[in-house]
């Protein structure tokens, strides 16, 4: 493979993929997606365009000269859109949406991300696999190094099992690493989580996260600016970084070498005026390098959950009756029978023998769903046979 290349990704398009929600395509989609090929339009000038004229197809449709004066783009891009003439592109990539049952999500929708719309460029358009819901605008982007130590993924499996835990739903790109521990630890607490691809919706990369992004679409969203069948070239990740900050409320970077992807993130975030986190690490350590020069630079140092509750207004909300809270939470998320023996351990720990009695399970099962629940995090294990909750 040659120097920088990226590795073949994994592609859904087998029977066996088939999204389990079908969305209806809206009947504007084309013009949307016109809107994103006529040469000279940006995310930008395209943000102008919807908020003079409502709607992709109202562009079309307007003179270039109210085009040129209403929509703030000059002449010649107002002769450009009025001559646009590559509609057989545009509805080939129509047909595939159709086809795919993907949601396609242009600015105008009502399910479009509230704080994504209300960056300087915004995408014109998403395609999502999965659901978008109202209480995903409560949201936290948590991101780093693609090969984190054992200190980043037990500090990333904390901050992101308390807030999805809290109902926090946790946004970040699917990568290697940080990202991916990130999302995998948001869904063992059934909690919600969202992923922001650098290559088309129904792409997978890397190609070994096939599995995390179904359970992604199934408790959260997957989304893309790009049309289906986009490879992950290099120049979209940087791309895609600023609707992973853009969603969010704020960017956890956890583990970051001074040239990380992650400080893009963390720029984009300072740019939207989103509040910026940062785990410090040890100072001869090279992960430790990009986070510490956020912290040099004003980015919130974070020690526990309370330092990101305590810093955004919307979640300090959360941080009433935490312990019942994540109780809660984590017993919605538990099947039947590890849900009887999580509810029967508290803080102190206690002797399988009262665990087996207290839930009249027999000895087998009780040892093989204790096993499950110290496996998930959500119980520790301590000499003895005594076990205690750990959330």
């Amino acid at each position: 493979m040659p120097a920088g290349a990226c590795p073949p990704p994994h592609n859904l398009d087998s029977p066996r993929y088939l999204r389990l929600i079908l969305f209806t395509v809206r009947e504007d989609v084309r013009y949307w997606i016109a809107l994103s090929f006529v040469y000279g339009l940006g995310d930008v000038l395209i943000k102008n365009l919807f908020s003079a004229f409502g709607s992709a197809e109202r562009v079309f449709r307007t003179s270039a000269s109210e085009l040129a004066e209403a929509g703030g783009i000059g002449e010649k891009l107002a002769r450009s859109i009025k001559s646009f003439d590559e509609w057989d592109r545009v509805d080939g990539e129509v047909e595939k949406i159709k086809k795919s049952g993907f949601g396609f999500i242009p600015l105008n929708d009502p399910q479009y991300p509230e704080h994504l719309l209300q960056i300087y460029n915004p995408p014109p358009y998403l395609l999502a696999k999965g659901n978008l819901l109202p209480r995903d605008r409560v949201s936290i982007a948590i991101v780093g190094s693609r090969i984190p130590d054992k200190y980043g993924r037990t500090v990333t499996e904390t901050i992101s099992g308390e807030l999805a835990a809290l109902g926090v739903t946790i946004v970040s790109g699917m990568a290697r690493g940080i990202d991916s521990i990130a999302q995998e630890e948001a869904l063992k607490k059934g909690g919600r989580t969202i992923a922001v691809l650098g290559s088309g919706v129904d792409v997978v990369y890397p190609p070994e996260n096939t599995k995390l992004y179904r359970d992604i679409s199934g408790n959260g969203a997957v989304l893309s600016e790009f049309l289906i069948g986009t490879p992950p070239m290099p120049q979209n990740f940087p791309r895609r970084n600023r609707i992973i900050s853009g969603i969010s409320l704020g960017v956890v970077v956890v583990q970051a070498s001074d040239k990380s992807g992650s400080l893009i993130s963390a720029s984009f975030a300072l740019d939207q005026n989103k509040e910026v986190f940062a785990v410090p690490g040890n100072v001869d350590r090279k992960l430790s390098r990009g986070t510490n020069w956020l912290i040099k630079k004003g980015a919130r140092l974070v020690e526990t959950v309370d330092d990101i509750l305590n810093e955004i207004e919307i979640l300090r909300a959360l941080k009433g009756d935490v312990p019942s809270q994540l109780f809660e939470n984590v017993l919605s998320a538990l099947p039947e029978k590890e849900r009887a023996v999580y509810s029967v351990l508290g803080p102190e720990p206690l002797h399988v023998d009262e665990i087996i009695k207290l839930t009249g399970f027999e000895t087998s099962n009780v040892l093989a769903l204790l096993l499950s629940l110290e496996l998930n995090g959500y119980i520790a294990q301590h000499p003895g046979k005594l076990f205690r909750r750990r959330l």
